[in-house]
C-alpha cells in the first residue's frame, strides 16, 4: 500500500508515487479524523506538481469520514498553522515535502493551537490506524474554500513596528522564492509596506527549474549572492519550498548562518520580552548563547527538530527559538516558525542600529563553525559510541547526549547525530581558531569514515 519508511521525526514524507500515492491520501485523510476526533480540518498545499492529486484524495477521506474540510489552496506553511491557531480548528494538514527535490511530496500535520505530530507523540498512532483502516462512511462532511491571507498579513505586521518598517523605503531586498510558495504572503507584506522587494523566482513551480528550494545548500545561493552584488542590496534573502524556513546574506554576498541570526533576533524579542527564555539547538555556536546572556536573556539549548522545539517552547514558555537549519519560532506567532516576521525583524534591526547587516554580523562571528557535514553510515548508533570511546575520557571533557552525542572541551567542541529525515550522521564543529577547527574536522571526519 505504501512505504512505512515515509513516517519521518517530524511528518510523513516521501517520492511520489512510489513511497506515497492517492489511496495512502484517502486512508490518511479517513485515520486523521479518527485520530483527532476532528469534526473539521484545514488543509493547505504547496505548488507541487502532485499536490493537487494527493489533495483531491486526502480531502475526499476526510470528507467520507464525516468531517468537514477548510480548503485555503496553495499556501506556505506559516499560514496554515495561522489558520489552524487563529481560528480555533481542531487540527490541519500541510500537503508539502518542504525543501525537497521535486518528485518528493508529503503531509506535515498538526492538531489543534498548530501543535504538530511527531513519532514520539502521534505519528506512529496514526500510522497504525492507516494500516487497520477500513472504510466507513459516514453522513458526507462539506468542502469548504477560503483565503485567509489577508488576515495572516495582518497578524505579521501586528506584531511589528510599523512606522519603524515604512522609514526602510531606500532599503534594497533581493528575495529568491525558489518556485516556492513564499512570494505570496512576504509580496503582499513589502507592498502593504511600500518597501521595495526585488524578487527571484517568485512564480510557483512544483518542478523547481532554476535549484532546489533548499536555502541551506550554498549552491542554491548562488543566483541571490549574484543579485545582491549586482543591485548594491542592503540584503538577500532565501526560502524553502513551503516557506517556513529563511535563509540571509549580507549586503557583500556573504552567508549567515542560521544561529547568528537566532542571536540577532533574540535582541530584538528581549527589547519586548526582558530576561525572557530563548531555545536554541545544540549545533549552535557559542556566541549564539552568549549573545543571548548579554541580551539579559535566559538561553536554553535544546535538541533538533521543529516537532520537538515547539513543544519546548509551550513547556518553558519560552519567547522565541532558533535553529541552525534556519527555523524561527515565536511565542507571539503560537509558537510556530515564521519566515516573514523573521526578516522584518531583521530590518527593523538594521534600522534602529543604523549599520550594514555585515557589521551587525561580524562581531558574532567570534568562533569558527564547521558548518554541517553529511556521512553515509550503515549504523550511526554504533558509531556514536565509537566516536564516544574516543574523546569522552580526555581531559576536560563534557560529554551530552541530548541529542545524538555532544562533547565540549574548553577551546573546541562538535555534535554528531543522526539525521531525523534521511539516511545520515551529521557532524558540526566548533573552535576558538581556524586552525583548530580545521584539524579537529579532519581528525572526526577520519574516524567517523574509517
Amino acid at each position: 500500500m505504501y512505504d512505512p519508511k515515509i513516517f519521518k521525526a517530524y511528518d510523513i514524507r516521501g517520492i511520489y508515487p512510489d513511497q506515497l500515492d492517492e489511496d495512502f491520501a484517502y486512508r490518511l485523510g479517513q485515520a486523521l479524523v479518527s485520530y483527532l476526533k476532528a469534526d473539521v480540518l484545514v488543509v493547505g498545499r504547496d505548488m507541487r506538481q502532485s499536490g493537487t492529486k494527493l489533495f483531491e484524495a486526502l480531502v475526499q477521506g476526510i470528507l467520507d469520514s464525516g468531517a468537514d474540510v477548510l480548503d485555503i489552496g496553495q499556501v506556505s506553511t506559516p499560514l496554515l498553522y495561522f489558520a489552524i491557531a487563529e481560528y480555533g480548528y481542531p487540527g490541519g494538514v500541510m500537503i508539502s515535502a518542504s525543501h525537497n527535490p521535486a518528485q518528493y511530496n508529503g503531509f506535515k500535520i498538526c492538531q489543534k493551537q498548530a501543535i504538530p505530530l511527531s513519532l514520539e507523540e502521534g505519528l506512529s498512532e496514526l500510522k497504525q490506524i492507516v494500516e487497520k483502516s477500513q472504510l466507513v462512511r459516514k453522513p458526507k462532511g462539506q468542502l469548504i474554500q477560503t483565503d485567509v491571507t489577508d488576515d495572516y498579513v495582518q497578524k505579521v505586521l501586528g506584531l511589528v513596528d510599523v512606522s519603524l518598517l515604512k522609514r526602510a523605503k531606500e532599503f534594497k531586498v533581493v528575495a529568491d522564492f525558489g518556485n516556492g510558495m513564499g512570494a505570496r504572503t512576504l509580496s503582499n507584506i513589502f507592498q502593504t509596506l511600500g518597501l521595495n522587494l526585488l524578487p527571484l523566482y517568485p512564480e510557483p513551480d512544483g518542478s523547481f527549474p532554476h535549484h532546489e528550494p533548499n536555502p541551506l545548500k550554498e549552491e542554491n545561493l548562488i543566483d541571490l549572492k549574484k543579485a545582491v552584488i549586482k543591485e548594491k542590496a542592503d540584503l538577500g534573502i532565501a526560502l524553502d519550498g513551503d516557506a517556513d524556513r529563511i535563509g540571509f546574506v549580507d549586503e557583500k554576498g556573504e552567508t549567515v548562518s542560521g544561529d547568528i541570526i537566532t542571536a540577532l533576533l533574540a535582541k530584538m524579542v528581549l527589547e519586548k520580552y526582558p530576561r525572557a527564555k530563548i531555545i536554541y539547538d545544540l549545533r549552535s555556536s557559542w556566541s549564539t548563547a552568549e549573545e543571548i546572556q548579554k541580551a539579559g536573556g535566559q538561553p536554553i539549548e535544546y535538541k533538533v527538530g521543529h516537532a520537538l522545539i515547539k513543544r519546548k517552547i509551550k513547556e518553558e514558555d519560552a519567547a522565541f527559538a532558533g535553529e541552525l537549519s534556519m527555523h524561527f519560532y515565536w511565542k507571539d506567532f503560537y509558537g510556530v516558525e515564521n519566515a516573514d516576521l523573521a526578516i522584518l525583524k531583521i530590518l527593523e534591526l538594521l534600522l534602529k542600529e543604523k549599520k550594514n547587516f555585515s557589521d551587525l554580523v561580524k562581531p558574532l562571528k567570534r568562533y569558527f563553525h564547521s558548518g554541517e557535514i553529511n556521512f553515509e553510515v550503515s549504523d550511526k548508533e554504533k558509531k556514536i559510541q565509537e566516536i564516544a570511546q574516543q574523546y569522552q575520557n580526555q581531559p576536560n571533557a563534557r560529554v551530552s547526549y541530548l541529542d545524538g552525542l555532544k562533547i565540549e572541551f574548553p577551546d573546541w567542541w562538535f555534535n554528531l547525530r543522526p539525521s531525523n529525515t534521511e539516511p545520515l550522521l551529521r557532524l558540526n564543529l566548533e573552535a576558538k581558531t581556524k586552525e583548530l577547527m580545521k584539524e579537529k574536522k579532519q581528525e572526526l571526519k577520519a574516524l567517523i569514515q574509517g
